[in-house]
């Protein structure tokens, strides 16, 4: 543990981040209950790691003028959280047509949720705690009657939750395998399962969390001292709301993140063999000045910018191109067994490169019938809207291989 608790705040601020960055969507989609989950589930451990902390455990009991208020605090917010862990599963797999079997198993947990909590304050009430315990409460109170009881319901429900978690998410993640196991996945199909596999490893975590306290608090039971068990949990719970913070952000921006970032970069590294070949072959057609993207574009204006300015050069070395250069490399990429596709980048690749050879040797050569090379690669391009990145990888295949 961190002095006074550090530990517990930094995981509260990261988690509070995080429920910033979601803070527009739930102002959009307040209606939606899915949405208002996710926001819960970043709220209620940002402030059950605040309310653990020692400054504000003492804080709370203080000011309430009940001893070990906070404690009771944390437990019901915890026990909250665990339900809404589970109410979010829910909703994520409303989309498979089960809407009415949802609703019910919603009403399901939230009904258990409050039988919990209110029977934890009840036990609370019957129970003794006068002396403050703002790190080890569990386990100092571990043999008092009613907060004995009080414990082993909150770990206990703590504990089957955490299980429900791991199994649901498990289970999705085969579906999901299953699923897309003969076709395509989109880049919602990857962000839901690697988020999947995120709060798998936090369930797992709060698993561990539940068995650990349980085995502190049976030590005391038996007349033991394993306290260490429970208050060596800190940093541990810290990582693990985090990952809970990751394991729910990873399936809302993943897909937006992989197509606006992701995909674009890899096409902007995949592009740069081209855009050399053409970018050493001289001045544009006209000299056309063109406007490279501010440093603080985002990666998509970068590939439209290197999408626009490849097309220029091209078209400024058309007057050099020579079909049968094109057709000749086409039919030996065919003939050696690549697919059309592969094929027609491998002939526009030879052309252009031929061409820009051709260029550097000649660069005042008077300007020639451009169409139809060009007219060639716009009809590639009607089959493969990716031909650029295409041919250049064809460009590149020979460096990757020789």
């Amino acid at each position: 543990m961190t002095p006074d608790g550090v530990d517990y705040y930094i995981t509260a601020a990261v988690l509070g981040a995080a429920l910033l960055a979601k803070l527009p969507a739930l102002v959009r989609g307040w209606r939606s209950p899915t949405v208002r989950t996710v926001n819960l589930l970043l709220f209620l451990p940002c402030v059950g790691f605040i309310f653990s902390s020692a400054a504000v455990v003492s804080a709370v009991n203080r000011l309430s003028g009940i001893s070990n208020l906070s404690a009771l605090l944390v437990h019901c917010i915890m026990t909250a959280y665990s339900c809404a862990s589970l109410v979010l599963l829910d909703y994520w797999r409303e989309g498979s047509g089960e809407y009415g079997r949802t609703r019910r198993r919603v009403r399901v947990w939230k009904t258990g949720c409050c039988a919990v909590i209110v029977a934890l304050v009840g036990l609370f009430a019957l129970g003794e705690a006068p002396v403050e315990q703002p790190r080890d409460f569990d386990t100092y109170y571990a043999t008092t009657p009613f907060i004995r009881e009080m414990l082993l319901l909150y770990l206990l429900a703590y504990l089957a939750s955490a299980v429900a978690m791991a199994v649901v998410c498990r289970n999705w993640i085969i579906d999901i395998d299953r699923r897309t196991a003969y076709g395509p996945k989109t880049a919602a199909d990857r962000s839901l399962r690697v988020g999947l596999l995120v709060l798998v490893l936090a369930a797992v975590g709060n698993t561990i969390f539940a068995l650990f306290k349980l085995t502190s608090v049976a030590a005391r039971w038996a007349g033991r001292d394993w306290d260490a068990l429970s208050s060596s949990l800190g940093p541990f719970m810290s990582v693990t709301g985090v990952t809970i913070g990751l394991g729910l952000l990873v399936p809302a921006y993943g897909p937006g993140l992989i197509d606006r970032v992701w995909n674009p970069l890899l096409a902007i590294a995949a592009l740069r063999p081209l855009w050399r070949l053409v970018r050493r072959s001289g001045p544009a057609p006209g000299n056309a000045v063109l406007l490279t993207p501010a440093w603080y574009a985002g990666p998509e204006q970068v590939l439209l910018y290197r999408l626009t300015t490849i097309h220029d050069w091209m078209l400024g070395l058309c007057a050099h191109c020579a079909e049968g250069v094109r057709e000749r490399a086409y039919r030996r990429a065919r003939e050696s067994g690549a697919a059309e596709r592969e094929a027609v980048a491998a002939g526009l690749a030879a052309m252009f490169t031929a061409a820009a050879a051709d260029r550097a040797r000649e660069p005042q050569l008077p300007a020639g019938p451009a169409g139809r090379a060009m007219d060639a690669v716009r009809a590639a391009e009607a089959q493969d809207p990716d031909l650029l990145v295409s041919i250049s990888r064809a460009l590149d295949a020979p460096a990757r291989t020789g």
